[in-house]
């Protein structure tokens, strides 16, 4: 997800992509709390609800290949900008 600026609408687009593929909901750690999955994309980020950290299969979700993500526990650490960042 680096490189050139994205349109509003390409950000819009790549993130419907993201939830549709998103693994989140099979994921041990997963807590169903009624919020948007997919908490790798920056503009959803970390859980609100999500605290602990039970297992994590980021590394095994299609969005993490399609996107070329390289961090984990997006629900909990953050989206991988965020990561990125730190």
């Amino acid at each position: 997800m680096e490189g050139k600026e994205m349109t509003p609408e390409e950000m819009e687009q790549k993130k419907k992509m993201a939830i549709e593929m998103c693994t989140c909901r099979t994921c041990p750690s997963f807590k169903d709390c009624g919020e948007e999955i997919a908490f790798c994309f920056p503009t959803i980020g970390k859980s609100k609800c999500i605290t602990e950290e039970k297992g994590c299969i980021c590394g095994s979700c299609p969005v993490t290949e399609k996107m070329g993500l390289k961090h984990g526990y997006y629900c909990t650490k953050g989206s991988e900008k965020e990561q990125s960042e730190i």
